[in-house]
């Protein structure tokens, strides 16, 4: 090694000297640009950085997507539990409602009616047959209930007569069974006849209003009342309206249909007058 320096010594000065000033003339010739070994180097690195850089800012990005999720996650939760504390509130408040109504119809018919002795009792059960339409009450002849009474709802609405009692129980025959039959009414032509049920009517949901006086002219929609005939039952307790008017198939008497004001399927609570002051 020694000879091999000392041999070719000045021919290594020269190229060494030589590729100094090569490096100087090209350093001055690209004026400040970056050498071809820098070139070179950025070349290869520049897309692995960008691909680092890219990479960083997903893990970033799905680092932060997880984070807010969670915390939306938990918001939703939190709103859930307040829609679901509002719903309930508003429950309680329709419920609310609805019972001030109830009352307040009571309180209107007692003050409409003074001569009233009134039970309130629940509907518990309701006939499962196509042959009858009857409603089984909560309470009876311990509360003073008795056979014949009229049963309403608490805006004085007609809905049937007690049928048969018990002890604690009562069955009601309400306006649409087939063994009704009440004077009714009709308060815009003071047109008198017998509320009747009929069964074909009864799987409708309605009753006749039959013995009609000749001449009567009836419309849809006009209120049939009780009468009080007889003195059995309470004048004036509203029953239904007119739906049409039809004739007997001997064309001798003509009677109408009348739907009832009362909906039978919805009752949950009624009233029973146990006594009232028969009107001179």
């Amino acid at each position: 090694m020694k000879d091999f320096f000392r041999q070719n010594g000045i021919l290594l000065l020269v190229i060494a000297f030589l590729l100094s000033v090569l490096i100087g003339v090209l350093s001055f010739v690209m004026g400040g640009k970056a050498d071809p070994l820098s070139n070179i180097v950025n070349a290869v690195t520049t897309p692995v950085r960008s691909g680092v850089a890219a990479a960083a800012d997903w893990v970033e990005g799905v680092y932060g997507y997880v984070f807010r999720y969670g915390e939306m996650e938990a918001e939703l939760k939190e709103l859930r539990a307040k829609v679901g504390e509002l719903e309930e509130q508003v429950r309680r408040n329709e419920e609310a409602g609805r019972e001030n109504e109830q009352l307040r119809a009571l309180l209107d018919l007692t003050a409409r009616r003074r001569s009233f002795e009134l039970e309130d009792v629940r509907v518990t059960a309701r006939s499962a047959s196509n042959w009858e339409s009857t409603l089984t009450l909560s309470k009876g002849t311990s509360a003073g209930i008795e056979a014949g009474d009229c049963v309403i709802t608490e805006t004085g609405v007609l809905v049937g007569i007690v049928a048969e009692t018990g002890v604690n129980w009562s069955t009601v025959s309400t306006i649409v069974n087939t063994d009704t039959e009440i004077g009714g009414i009709v308060t815009r032509t003071y047109s008198a006849g017998v509320l009747e049920g009929d069964f074909s009517l009864m799987n409708q949901g309605k009753l006749k209003l039959n013995y009609l006086p000749e001449g009567a002219q009836l419309v849809s929609g006009d209120e049939v009342l009780t009468s009080g005939r007889g003195d059995m039952f309470p004048s004036g307790l509203p029953v239904g309206q007119v739906e049409g008017v039809y004739t007997e198939p001997s064309g001798k008497t003509r009677y109408a249909v009348v739907t009832p004001s009362v909906k039978l399927d919805s009752l949950i609570e009624v009233f029973v007058i146990k006594d009232f002051e028969i009107a001179e």
